[in-house]
């Protein structure tokens, strides 16, 4: 499949062999090694039959079963690995949850670990976009899809279905070689939770800065993840266990990323955390309360419903870790409010800095303000934690004050330099991958036009199966956003991002 992706996504072409499956292990590199690789296809997707499922605790059992089938094989030492990344990655949170017996180690490569809290209803706000084209995308002839991109529009609070979907992290206690980044839009919180969550004694955290396959291919990581399992699974003394704990990439948009800088965990125990208070009168950020009170406002329906507030470095400085928004808001002409948080880094001339895809690295939060309330034994001064299970609609007139999770992002500054954070009503994007979304339309018998005759037409998409009846497709739901946003600063009003700011050492 990288095949047909724009460029492979920056993959060599001699870097896999096309043996391997998408974002899985290559069978010629490691059976070269002295592994067996074993790439089932899932229950209900590509050849196996069954029900599609979104991963929980039965998706689970099959992968438990499959482990427990491999380590019984004569060609197999009784040790099982798992390695892959995105979907790859979140089974395997979930299946070493379970703690089959043969697991001796795993190896995440990016991957969310709560559906709901981080690729469903990221906020509080129900996005079934992506999951609606995964299942297009992916699913199988042979068996039902479980209707998920259904469930994320008419089950909206959190519940035992989406509980299922939440893997039990701390059930984790294998050997973990996990691989994470800042700029992914699934995978970026999950990655971290994982990695902090699991209670493996021997875990390792590797931060990079480019893209999930390129990574995951790139001849170096795959070579330091080959001393990971010799050690594991094949009992090799490589002294793999005097690898750094934690080896971090910080990104420097216009500059030079650092990459691989030896940490002893994360978040980073020297961290300073920075309030930086939003005043309205100026569009600006600064280091103490405006004492004024000012009202920032856009119109949520408009062309551009956003606001901005910027901050200049007055010197070099590292942002690295969990950030939050606390803001305080109203929405006068409606009873609620979707939000999309930005924080970014701008040239010294206010210019945004584009990675090579032309995507802009940003750090990210959604809210839907009826969503705020917060698990108070969960949340943290740096990090909220959302209850989602109580709706509590805005009043008119009513200003009140959200907790806003900003996911982790790495980022240095150099001085004058511009941090910006951006306030805008949230809007639903289109998913997309550059493969397998394609629709087309042929002759339901025989797949071949007769010339003159009308025929009954199917339509194609993914997997060349036949695409679901539109009836049947999930859309986005409607906006909780109507009429004007406000935003409150200064005086009684303490809007602020907290921010992570790293010393050097």
């Amino acid at each position: 499949m990288l095949d047909d992706v724009p460029m492979r996504s920056g993959v060599a072409i001699s870097a896999t062999s096309g043996l391997e499956k998408f974002e899985g292990p290559d069978p010629a590199y490691w059976v070269a090694h002295g592994y067996a690789v074993v790439n089932p296809d899932k229950r209900g997707a590509y050849m196996s039959e069954g029900n599609l499922l979104y991963w929980g605790h039965e998706d689970a059992l099959d992968g438990c079963d499959v482990i427990e089938w491999i380590a019984s094989q004569k060609w197999c030492n009784g040790k099982v690995g798992m390695s892959g990344n995105s979907w790859l990655t979140v089974s395997q949170w979930f299946i070493a949850a379970e703690q089959p017996k043969h697991l001796a180690a795993i190896a995440p490569w990016e991957g969310f670990c709560d559906h709901f809290r981080e690729s469903s209803h990221r906020g509080g706000i129900p996005m079934p976009e992506f999951p609606e084209m995964i299942a297009e995308t992916f699913s199988s002839a042979h068996g039902m899809l479980e209707d998920q991109p259904r469930m994320i529009v008419e089950q909206p609070f959190m519940c035992s279905y989406w509980e299922d979907k939440a893997a039990r992290l701390e059930n984790i206690t294998v050997p973990a070689y996990v691989v994470a980044s800042y700029t992914n839009s699934v995978h970026t919180h999950g990655t971290f939770a994982g990695y902090r969550r699991i209670s493996s004694d021997k875990k390792w955290l590797r931060v990079h800065d480019t893209n999930e396959w390129y990574d995951y291919y790139s001849p170096e990581n795959v070579e330091d993840l080959r001393r990971f399992f010799d050690y594991y699974l094949k009992n090799i003394d490589n002294g793999w266990e005097q690898t750094p704990k934690v080896r971090l990439s910080v990104l420097n948009p216009g500059g030079k990323n650092i990459v691989n800088r030896v940490e002893n965990e994360f978040p980073l125990a020297r961290t300073k955390y920075t309030k930086l208070y939003l005043s309205a009168a100026d569009s600006s950020l600064s280091t103490s309360l405006p004492q004024k009170e000012t009202i920032s406002s856009y119109q949520s329906e408009s062309r551009q419903p956003k606001v901005t507030y910027r901050f200049r470095m007055t010197k070099p400085t590292e942002i690295t870790g969990y950030m939050k928004l606390h803001l305080w808001v109203s929405a006068p002409d409606h009873d609620d409010m979707d939000l999309a948080i930005k924080v970014e880094k701008l040239s010294k001339d206010g210019k945004p800095f584009f990675d090579p895809t032309g995507a802009t690295i940003a750090a990210t939060g959604y809210m839907r303000a009826s969503m705020r309330q917060l698990d108070t034994l969960r949340t943290t001064e740096a990090e909220p934690y959302y209850t989602y299970t109580t709706e509590q609609k805005l009043k008119p007139g009513e200003i009140v004050p959200l907790e806003i999770e900003i996911w982790p992002m790495g980022l240095m500054f150099d001085k004058d330099e511009i941090l910006q954070l951006t306030v805008e009503a949230y809007r639903p994007a289109a998913a997309a991958i550059p493969f397998g979304s394609a629709r087309i339309s042929i002759p339901n018998e025989g797949y071949t036009y007769q010339p003159g005759n009308n025929v009954d037409l199917v339509t194609l998409g993914g997997n060349e199966n036949q695409c679901a009846d539109p009836k049947e497709v999930v859309t986005s739901p409607a906006s909780h956003n109507a009429g004007k946003h406000c935003i409150y600063t200064g005086g009684r009003y303490d809007s602020y991002l907290y921010l992570p700011v790293i010393p050097e050492k």
